[in-house]
């Protein structure tokens, strides 16, 4: 799906990689210089003690940031992350978390992505700093 001016829509964004719409993932900004999104708490992506899964927020936070590089590909590009650095900061048990995705560098043969993520209360709940390489997109 894309918009009148031919960018990707947020839900063409989402469906383009299942797996960000298998968890939750809502995309609500998507801009070459900033993603935004959440991704609700539900019991089925919890761990033990009703916190979401650590692996539940790094493939929101991988998603929002796949999509950020995505953003600032050239054409006939696609990407890849091939390194990915969370830190945690405190579980969510409720509510949404929201993440913020911006390039921290936009290189030749890389894309560094920062993404940030909040609770409810404008809490931070993790820092992802991850690495997308730069790929020619398959040809068929």
């Amino acid at each position: 799906m894309r918009t009148e001016d031919g960018r990707p829509s947020l839900d063409g964004l989402v469906a383009a990689m299942p797996f960000a719409g298998a968890i939750g993932l809502e995309l609500t900004q998507a801009e070459p210089r900033e993603v935004r999104g959440a991704l609700a708490w539900r019991q089925s992506l919890c761990t033990v003690g009703g916190a979401l899964h650590g692996g539940a927020i790094m493939a929101f936070a991988d998603s929002l940031g796949g999509i950020c590089a995505y953003l600032n590909l050239g054409p006939g590009e696609t990407t890849t992350t091939i390194e990915s650095k969370t830190n945690f900061f405190r579980g969510v048990r409720e509510g949404r978390v929201q993440g913020v995705s911006e390039p921290l560098h936009v290189g030749r043969s890389t894309v560094v992505v920062q993404t940030d993520l909040f609770d409810d209360t404008g809490r931070r709940v993790a820092r992802v700093t991850q690495t997308q390489a730069r790929v020619a997109a398959p040809t068929s």
